[in-house]
């Protein structure tokens, strides 16, 4: 029987085996032989019986999958409320029995497998996920779990697989573990700022290593100066050496950010030590030593020792040492460090004799200043002039946006100064994205007369994304005409750093791609 549908696609070609009456006669005389059976089971075996073989027909159109044929929509008017009620079984875990077919309601096999996540449904196996007090029970399917991930292989298939029911997981928490679950069954990935560390644990422990990446991914696009530090500490751990070049990037370029954040507080010792002896540090010693203060006071606690001066030197340990204290400024050094107690006696004046005297004393504290970081120009204009009824500042901005295509860190604006000899500017510089002010800062600068540039720094360097622009503006107060910039660049190539411009609606100065103000881009990268 040939079947064709309307379009005449999907040919199909049904064709039935009957057996001879020959074939039942010789079929009966050997079951006689064996001996006489059952009324039932005789009066069955009389019947010929039928087969049949489904042929497909070739053509020369590429077979289509179910998802293919059934792209991803939603269900009929009908079916939408028993869909919804599934999915909300997946994340209450309710054990009630689906309708009927259930699985006409799913085209494709992913949906139809996704309806199992968190479901006891034909569940083998169940896990108690979570510390102590804090579990949660949660089912699965060893199969599914089998495909999924090679440690649920060899733990439910494997030559030492256990048959148990009940698999106690105490060391993961029970939102990463559903996470990951979610992942394995529904084949999406449900990322959270508060679990991310969570799951990438989870998804390490039972070596599912897309999950893994993915959650490296977030990790590395919220990483910010207020979380650098305790992701450095865990991508250590895990042993994700991408995330932890990224991690550095961050503390090193917003240093002084890192270390006053709450983060700061909650990393290891060894952590500690590494960030203590980063020779590339982009901080004053004052702010490293007081966030290592900070650190024991909290270490004390995790320990449960009183926060005492001796008790937060115990803790810190030969730490304190890689504090470079001779290096700070001498202000620093006698109002903070000096009168903190942490130091002793000897110590203090010995440090003290290293500041003023000609034969400096031998010191157990590191003596040589840190090299930080060494900030990048990218210069916009390839000529500047001066005319006698420009550049002038009467309050109005000059912005211009840029772009970038590695990730940088903006510490300041390079600006043109007076033409007219020596002058003085009060200068208020802002960065924005989508309208949304990222940092500002208002100081003054002095210029000399000449068509250099003179930098203006923000208070700390702001995070800029690739391939995203950014809006930079300045106000300038000043009473003399200054320099201003000519035949711009729309692109700019800055070491490994290529950067782009475009004109900026917030300019009402006259600041352009082609000339004006903002001549310079000063950035850590």
């Amino acid at each position: 029987i040939l079947m064709v549908d309307e379009k005449g696609k999907n040919m199909k070609c049904l064709t039935f085996f009957l057996m001879l009456p020959e074939t039942v006669k010789n079929r009966s005389k050997k079951s006689s032989k064996k001996g006489n059976s059952s009324s039932s089971s005789s009066s069955s075996s009389k019947l010929p019986p039928v087969c049949y073989e489904i042929i497909t027909l070739k053509t020369k159109k590429k077979k289509k999958m179910a998802a293919d044929i059934f792209p991803r929509k939603k269900p009929a008017n009908t079916n939408t409320t028993a869909v919804q009620q599934y999915h909300q079984q997946n994340l209450n875990n309710n054990n009630t029995i689906p309708a009927p077919n259930w699985q006409g309601l799913y085209p494709t096999i992913r949906e139809r497998n996704a309806v199992m996540f968190n479901n006891d449904l034909m569940a083998d196996v169940h896990f108690v996920v979570g510390p102590p007090g804090g579990t949660q029970r949660l089912p699965g399917h060893k199969y599914v779990l089998a495909v999924g991930s090679s440690v649920f292989h060899a733990m439910f298939y494997g030559e030492l697989a256990e048959d148990k029911d009940e698999i106690r997981i105490p060391d993961v928490e029970p939102a990463a573990f559903l996470a990951m679950l979610k992942y394995i069954y529904c084949d999406e990935i449900d990322l959270a700022a508060d679990t991310v560390l969570a799951t990438l644990y989870a998804a390490k422990k039972y070596i599912v290593p897309h999950l893994a990446r993915a959650c490296v991914n977030f990790l590395e696009t919220s990483l910010s100066a207020k979380n650098a530090c305790v992701l450095l500490s865990q991508s250590c751990l895990f042993e994700e050496p991408d995330l932890t070049q990224r991690c550095w990037e961050v503390i090193d370029a917003q240093a002084e950010l890192a270390l006053k954040s709450e983060g700061f507080c909650d990393i290891d010792f060894q952590t500690l030590e590494s960030i203590l002896r980063r020779e590339t540090l982009n901080a004053k010693e004052i702010v490293v030593f007081e966030a290592a203060l900070n650190w024991a006071e909290v270490e004390c606690q995790r320990q449960e020792l009183t926060a005492t001066i001796e008790n937060k030197r115990k803790v810190l340990g030969k730490a304190l040492y890689l504090i470079r204290i001779p290096t700070m400024a001498l202000d620093d050094f006698a109002n903070g460090a000096a009168q903190s107690g942490i130091l002793t006696l000897n110590e203090t004046n010995d440090i003290f004799l290293w500041y003023t005297a000609a034969k400096k004393p031998e010191l157990q504290f590191v003596s040589k200043p840190r090299k930080g970081l060494v900030p990048q120009r990218c210069h916009r204009f390839q000529s500047c002039a001066y005319r006698s009824n420009q550049w002038r500042y009467r309050g109005r901005c000059d912005s211009i946006q840029f772009a970038v295509d590695k990730r940088v860190f903006i510490a300041g604006f390079g600006l043109y100064g007076s033409s007219c000899g020596s002058a003085e500017y009060s200068a208020k510089i802002e960065l924005k994205r989508q309208g949304v002010i990222l940092g500002q800062n208002l100081s003054k600068y002095f210029s000399d007369g000449s068509s250099n540039t003179f930098p203006v720094w923000f208070e700390y360097p702001v995070q800029i994304e690739p391939d995203t622009f950014y809006t930079a503006s300045v106000i300038l107060d000043g009473n003399e005409l200054s320099y201003f910039g000519q035949e711009g660049m729309t692109e700019v190539q800055c070491g490994k750093v290529t950067v782009q411009f475009q004109c900026s609606s917030d300019s009402t100065n006259g600041t352009g791609v082609q000339g004006g103000q903002i001549p310079e881009l000063i950035f850590y990268a």
